[in-house]
């Protein structure tokens, strides 16, 4: 019933043509297209995508695509985004040996099985399933963070999940945050539904007695070591922030103001 419910929607919405595809890069040959953008266009089916033989750089999302088989074929792309579709199965993606980085939210992926063709990608770093900003997910996300640690166990060489780093620097930090969370945790939940249930006509508290008492301040090594790596990773942020504006300013002053239609500086 899966198979014939996507075959159904495969049929649906734009098809990618080679017309579409020169229209929206002013590229002249398919294969010479490096940085494609086709975000929100009402694509259902991924045609002569796979014709691109060098593209690198691939967002296809806000779109109705529910198969991708034309995406086996790109073995040069680093960056997939394809969030907010209809995808149920990732395996074409295991051919896309050189993917690094790919957002799948928002889509249909209801279990880790359908995930397994992504332990071959060695060079996958990052994998989105989930965005709580935009409010995407998938079915799968509802066993967080489950998930999430068998995701890890299965492609060990990602360094983040979701957008947080599970390995490699700057992983340390989300461990400390999520420690600082539990030591500043407050109880008192059960002693209220204790009490309600053994007087249900009078009305209880709204916070636990003493809550808003001032408290003395604590000096918790959790937070000190979290002040020291986040202080730590905002350096390398800006430092970051500093070269890659140099680099700008270089292919800038190497470009000159002249235009190129299908040039991209990413």
């Amino acid at each position: 019933e899966e198979e014939e419910e996507e075959e159904e929607e495969e049929g649906e919405g734009v098809q990618i043509t080679p017309q579409l595809l020169k229209g929206s890069t002013g590229e002249f040959s398919l294969d010479s297209i490096l940085l494609l953008r086709l975000r929100g266009r009402g694509i259902g089916h991924l045609g002569c995508l796979g014709d691109c033989l060098h593209l690198e750089w691939l967002d296809l999302s806000g779109n109705a695509i529910a198969q991708l088989g034309p995406l086996a074929a790109l073995k040069s792309l680093a960056v997939l985004n394809l969030a907010c579709n209809r995808v149920t199965r990732l395996e074409p993606l295991g051919s896309c040996h050189n993917l690094q980085r790919l957002n799948v939210a928002g889509n249909r992926l209801r279990s880790l099985r359908h995930l397994s063709c992504l332990a071959g990608l060695r060079r996958l770093e990052s994998l989105r399933l989930r965005d709580p900003i935009a409010r995407l997910g998938n079915p799968l996300c509802a066993t967080a963070p489950a998930y999430r640690t068998a995701l890890a166990a299965m492609c060990p060489g990602l360094k983040a999940i979701d957008g947080e780093r599970v390995s490699g620097r700057g992983s340390e930090l989300y461990q400390l945050c999520r420690d600082l969370d539990a030591s500043l945790g407050r109880g008192g939940g059960d002693a209220g539904e204790a009490g309600a249930k053994e007087l249900p006509r009078v009305a209880q508290p709204w916070v636990e007695a003493g809550f808003w008492e001032s408290r003395p301040r604590r000096r918790s090594s959790i937070v000190e070591e979290a002040y020291k790596q986040f202080g730590e990773v905002l350096r390398e942020c800006r430092e970051l922030s500093r070269r890659a504006d140099d680099t700008i300013a270089q292919a800038q002053r190497a470009l000159g103001t002249r235009h190129e239609p299908g040039s991209f500086v990413f």
